[in-house]
Order: structure tokens, then sequence, then C-alpha cells
């Protein structure tokens, strides 16, 4: 078996695959969203370089999406997977787009004659822009089609949708086909790479800070998307029409917390925020921005350098532990006890960015199940050894990489794609050398 299912198609997976590709071998890449990209693809910037991330991302998505050795299985789901004889057999759900990707030219015209334009909240843009029924998740997505959303598309649902005309009609490529039906393809590979990421935490769970409650308390992923060029400000930060002056950042959202189950520290949040702390400075020069923090945990290459950076730039750091959000005479007042001090702070702001921890994927317990395989204690995906074999799971043949294992960077994922994919090509290998040699001992009649 010359082939390799990868299970998640953002950057640790994606890498994986270009990897194993290269290399000569065949490359399935599952992602269950209409396009590859993942998390890196809402970033703006990537610290602690300032890099531009769909600059870094885009062309590897491209690549991937261009490659022989790689197909992609795009809005799709691995339903059951089985072990026989040294080698994998999977079932793959490929979802239904209702669009003809051999017809779509990406023209939006569909998405222009919706009837629900504008009128579904954006789960790429966070909440913080809506789209239509019909979308495009991001303007780089690979592939560059459309897909509809059969939970709110009043086509699939009723039959009928009372546009004049509907989008069907509206297409000059004949593309959309409310006709499609999900399809079942079947795979054979010798390795699997589970590279599933994470999700954000659900910063609803600490009521105390107000979030849903109040529109500018938003979550450091809602950032990004403001922060974006492609995001729904066109990289402008700003909420309505309100100006803002003040900015504050509130570490550790969701980890470090016992009471929350998440005792963890996510290792980015640090960084992140004072990568974000350093856009309000520099999209906004006059604001006064606040961080409160529980301890700095600059720890890669260049994190003390960039963090000492940012803290030159007026931006304020203060160690204290915020109890809660609440609105003074139409300003966000963020109290807290200052730890190093040892009394209570208020700070008003205008913006409040909280910095959300990164939690196991909601379905991780159930893809666990599928795999066979062990989640830790915190629910991530368990390795093998935490030192010694970090990609590898206690199945043979099957390996895992990046944010489904446990919290990390990018740097640390792409490594651990690289390792979980080196790992694969192994057994591919050794796989391809048993086939040859059978094949040359029954043409020498042995």
């Amino acid at each position: 078996m010359d082939a390799t299912l990868i299970i998640g198609a953002g950057i640790t997976g994606m890498q994986a695959a270009l990897d194993i590709a290269d290399a000569g071998f065949q490359a399935y890449l599952v992602e269950r969203e209409p396009s590859i990209g993942g998390r890196m693809a809402q970033l703006d910037e990537t610290f602690p370089t300032l890099d531009c991330s769909s600059c870094i991302l885009t062309p590897k998505m491209v690549s991937v999406g261009g490659h022989p050795n790689i197909e992609l299985l795009t809005y799709s789901e691995v339903i059951r997977m089985e072990e026989s004889a040294g080698h994998f057999k999977v079932k793959v759900r490929k979802k239904p787009r209702y669009i003809d990707l051999s017809k779509c030219t990406g023209c939006g015209i569909c998405a222009e004659n919706c009837r629900l334009k504008g009128r579904i909240d954006s789960r790429f843009d966070v909440g913080m822009a809506t789209r239509a029924a019909v979308y495009m998740p991001f303007p780089q997505a690979v592939p560059l089609k459309y897909t509809i959303d059969d939970e709110h598309c009043l086509m699939v649902q009723r039959g009928k949708c009372g546009k004049s005309p509907p989008c069907r009609d509206a297409c000059p490529s004949e593309a959309i086909d409310f006709k499609q039906e999900e399809e079942i393809v079947e795979l054979e590979v010798a390795a699997v790479i589970v590279a599933t990421g994470f999700d954000p935490f659900d910063a609803l769970l600490k009521p105390e800070y107000g979030y849903g409650v109040y529109e500018n308390v938003i979550t450091g992923l809602q950032f990004e998307r403001l922060s974006s060029a492609s995001g729904p400000t066109f990289g402008e930060i700003k909420l309505d029409d309100r100006t803002i002056k003040d900015v504050v950042f509130i570490h550790c959202v969701g980890s470090r917390d016992r009471n929350l189950g998440n005792s963890y520290c996510s290792r980015v949040c640090c960084m992140y925020t004072a990568k974000q702390a350093h856009l309000v400075r520099e999209k906004l020069p006059e604001a006064r921005v606040t961080v409160f923090y529980t301890d700095m945990r600059a720890f890669g290459k260049g994190f003390e350098e960039f963090y000492d950076r940012v803290r030159e730039e007026r931006v304020v750091y203060r160690r204290g532990n915020p109890s809660e959000i609440y609105r003074r005479e139409g300003r966000l007042v963020v109290r807290a006890e200052d730890t190093l001090l040892g009394e209570p702070i208020e700070a008003e702001a205008d913006l409040v960015v909280l910095a959300v921890g990164l939690v196991p994927r909601g379905d991780a317990g159930a893809v666990a199940e599928l795999l066979h395989l062990s989640l830790s204690e915190d629910g991530f995906f368990k390795e093998a050894h935490a030192k010694l074999r970090p990609t590898e799971t206690e199945a043979e043949g099957i390996f895992i990489a990046g944010c489904c294992q446990g919290p990390k960077d990018i740097p640390d994922a792409v490594a651990q794609a690289k390792a979980a994919a080196s790992s694969a090509i192994v057994i591919m290998s050794q796989s391809r050398t048993k086939s040859t040699t059978g094949e040359e001992r029954q043409e020498n009649g042995d």
C-alpha cells in the first residue's frame, strides 16, 4: 500500500501531505470544511516575525491543490476504518455541495442572488460578518468553488425559496445541482495521520467577562478577523463607528483554570496577545493599550525579544486577575486585582479582547473511538510516549500531529507534521519493498 490518509487539512495536515507526496507516495487529504487551510487561514499575522499569515499559507494551499500525488477530499469526513492485513480500509463520506465543481468558476453570481445574502453568520469570520446560504469560505479558498449550506438553504430544505430568479437560474455555468447526494469513497492506506487541530475556548463559559452581552468584548480570533485585510472591516480595528481609545487584553481565558477543567497552558496566548497589542499600536497609534496577564511565558525563539519590543511600544502590562467586566456610563470597566501591588484596580475600555485558549475539538472523542485511539486527561489525543514517541499512538500505523495532540504554535505543529510524515513514509517504503520482493519471487518461480 503506497498511500497515507491524512485527516485534517490545516497547516499540519497540508505539510504532512506535501512531504509524503514529494517523496513519491499517494496522500489522501480529508477535510470537513469546504476549503483547506484550517485555523491559520483566519489569522492576520504570525508572531514573532509578523509575517503575513496568508502570504505563508496560500502558496502552500496552492501546492497541495495542484500536487499530482495528493487527492483532496474536502467537505468530507471519515466514517469508518478497519485494519486488515497490515493496512487500513477507510470509508469517507463526501457531503453534497449542490455545486458541480467541474462547472463552477467561482464568479459569485449565485451568492449575489441568494435570498439569504447577509443573513447568516460567517463561521470563518467568527460571527464578525455575514454571508449567504451559498458561499465561499474566504477569497483564497482551495478549491476556489462555492458551496451551498444545506442547513440554511431554503431550496434544499423546502424545494423553493421565493427568490426570482433563484441562484440556480442565475448561475451562468449551470453549476448548481440540488439533486446531488452524499457519496461514499472507499480507500486502502498503509498509514493514517490525524491532524484535526483544535477549537478555541468558548468564552461564553466565562460569563463574568460579558462575552455575548457586550458587543465590544471579543475573542482573540475575532480580533484576527478585524485586523485582517480580508476581514469584514478590511483591516480596520473598529466596531460600528465608535472611536476606540482604550483597549484591554485579558490573558488565560479558558486556560490554567481548574474550575473549568483546563489546567494546562495553551502556550500561544501570551504571544498572540503581544502580537495583537502591537497591531493595535500600529493601526490605532493614539490608543491606550493594557494587558492583564497571569504570567508571561515567552518560551520560543525570538519570543522574549518580541515581548520586550511590544512593551517598549507603550503597551502597559499589569500582572492582574480580572474578576468581572461591566458597563458604566457607556464604557466597559474591567475590574481586577493587581497581584503585584495586592490591590483592586479598574480599567476603562472601549474594546476588550479575551485571549481564549486552545481546547480539544468537540468531535475528538468520536474520532478517537472511530480510530481506536486514546485521549489524555486534558482531552487531546494521547501519544505513545511524550518524549520518545510524540507523534506515534498505541495503534500501529496511526500517527498524530499538530494541535490535536496538544496546544502548540505553528512551527511546532509543522515540525510534528514532518515527523509524522517521515514515519508514514517508512511504513509505505517497507510495504513497497515487500511488494516488489514478492513480485520478483513470482517472476523467478520461487
